[in-house]
This record gives C-alpha cells, structure tokens and sequence, in this order.
C-alpha cells in the first residue's frame, strides 16, 4: 500500500509540474507552426511570471496578475514578431536577446519596486490560485483503486493545471480541425502558395506568436501565482528551452507533446520525491544528481531526434513578398 499511495504522489506531482511545460510547448507549436522559431519562450515565461505576481501583489487580486502576466507575455512575443516578420530578422538571435531581456529585467524591476532582492512580496488569499476539488472526490475516495486515483491525482489542483491539459486538445482541434489552423500550418510549410490565395502572410504569423505570448502568460502566470506563492529571481529555471525539446521530440504536434511534457514532468517529480533516498546496494544519490535528470534527457532528446524530427519547412525563413 506504501507503493502505491508513493506511486499516487509521484503522479499528482507529474501533473503539477508538466502543466506549465505543456502550455509553454503548446505555445511553441503554435509560432513554429507558422514558421516562425522561437527560442524566446523562457524570456516570455519569466516575464510573465514576474508581472502576475507583481500586480498580484499589489493589487490582492490573482485575475488581475494572470491578465498581467498574459499582456506582458503577448507584447514581448509580438516584439518578437515585430524583428522577425515586420523586418525579417534572425529569429534565433532575437528569441537570445528577449531571454536575456527578460532575465535582467524581471531582477531590476523586482528590486527597485519591491526591495527584497528581486523578489515579489509573498502572495496569499486572493491573491493566489486555490486548489478545486473534483465533483464527488471524497465520496469516491473510498473506492478501491480508481477512488485514490481519481481523488488525490486528478482533483485538488489549481485552475492552471486543468486548462494546460485541456489546451492540448483544444490546439490539435484548432490546427487540424479550423480554417485558422489549415492556413496556419500552410504558413509554416509554404507561404508563397498562401499569399497568392490573398492570404497575409504576415498578419497569420502575427497571430501565431500572439497565440503563443498567450499560452506562455498563461505558463508563466501559474509559476508564480499557482505552484509557488511569489516570484523569485529566474524561476523559470531553463522550463522554455525543455518545453522546446518536448515540442521538438514530439514533432511539432499537440497531444505527443502534451505526452513528452508529462516525461519531463514525471522525471522531475521522481527526482524531487526520491533526492536524498537512499537506495540498497547504491547508497545516498546526491540531491544534485537527481535534479539534474530532466536537463539530461533534454539533451539526450535533442542529440538523438533533432535530426529525425523534419520542421516546418518554411521555419526560420523570413517571407518576402514576391514582387
């Protein structure tokens, strides 16, 4: 039984840190779809972080903060789309600078407003997302096997949680399923055939990375005002560049991502749930070493699919009208 209820509290652990990996992969899909790389989605997740617990803060309200952080996310992913669609930069080195934009600004602003090293004051009451309970939840806890399961993994988590993990259908219905979604991935693959239909070009992409700056609002918002109380300096802890890999492993498509997001979650749920244990015949593993295992598997992702994984073929290329 010991098993099992560690198995449960692996799980709802999983759930709890794939969520703002799958909405920020999710967000990815969505620009790199068009055609449009973005490597800005770790920026984007801090700031946005950074913005819904500052007015969360200081306005005793978590709607106020969540709206916060998804215009704040929106407007560097529209800068982000300013450089690379409006002027045809290089959409690598723009989505660098938005990262390091980002990591300085959050820390200087958190500074000279708040005073306490760059971090937001501690969010609390209305000022955070608050646990839901499922319909029925207690009453089914009782039941052998699915009670548990439906009980203590799949209710009791934030608002945020739900929504990442109803956004992964929502996306693939709204990519292979809408006329939005047709002329989206057609962007991404072949623009010059979308621009003689009387299709912008631009204006698609422009609402591609506006998909995206919202997802990661969403992403961001739930790091600071759901899974921790408050922002800190670089909370995002390198989360945009996994969700990258999860979305580059998965192929650019929305439920294998909403998949390879919860490996990501469940490996870091295993290393926080086992650091320090100490395992027969191997000892004490150093908390170190069980931190690092989901950096490990990005890298070992990316090394053996990166190149398996064809992208959309106009990816990464500024579209020039033809004349």
């Amino acid at each position: 039984m010991s098993l099992f209820n560690d198995l449960l509290q692996v799980l709802d652990a999983t759930l709890r840190i794939s969520a703002p990996l799958l909405l920020a992969a999710l967000a990815g899909v969505f620009s790199e779809r068009a055609g449009i790389f973005d490597i800005g989605l770790e920026g984007k997740l801090l700031v946005s972080a950074f913005a819904s617990a500052a007015v969360a803060a200081v306005t005793g309200s978590v709607w106020l903060g969540l709206g916060a952080g998804i215009l704040a996310s929106v407007a560097l992913a529209l800068v982000h789309g300013f450089a690379c669609i409006t002027h045809r930069g290089n959409q690598i080195v723009s989505g660098v600078a938005i990262n390091f934009i980002a990591s300085g600004i959050t820390a200087l602003l958190g500074q000279a407003w708040f005073s306490q090293g760059g971090r937001t004051p501690q969010l609390s009451g209305a000022a955070r997302f608050e646990d839901i309970t499922l319909p029925f939840a207690e009453a089914m806890a009782a039941v052998p096997v699915i009670g548990p399961i439906y009980a203590d993994v799949l209710s009791g988590h934030k608002l945020l949680v739900y929504v990442a993990f109803l956004a992964a259908p929502f996306t693939w219905w709204v990519l292979y399923r809408t006329r939005f979604g047709m002329r989206l991935r057609a962007v991404g693959e072949n623009p010059a055939a979308v621009d003689t239909a009387g299709i912008s070009v631009a204006w698609m992409r422009y609402r591609a990375v506006i998909c995206t700056g919202i997802l990661c609002g969403l992403a961001g918002a739930y790091l600071s005002t759901a899974q921790n109380a408050g922002f800190i300096r670089e909370m995002s802890a390198g989360k945009g560049y996994i969700a990258l890999a999860a979305m580059i492993f998965a192929k650019w498509r929305p439920i294998p991502t909403m998949f390879a997001c919860l490996l990501f979650g469940l490996l870091d749920a295993l290393a926080i749930r086992y650091q320090g244990f100490e395992f027969p015949l191997i000892g004490t593993i150093p908390s170190q070493a069980t931190q690092v295992l989901p950096y490990v598997l990005t890298v070992i992702l990316l090394a053996g699919f990166i190149g398996r994984a064809v992208a959309p073929k106009a990816g990464g290329v500024p579209y020039v009208k033809e004349r």
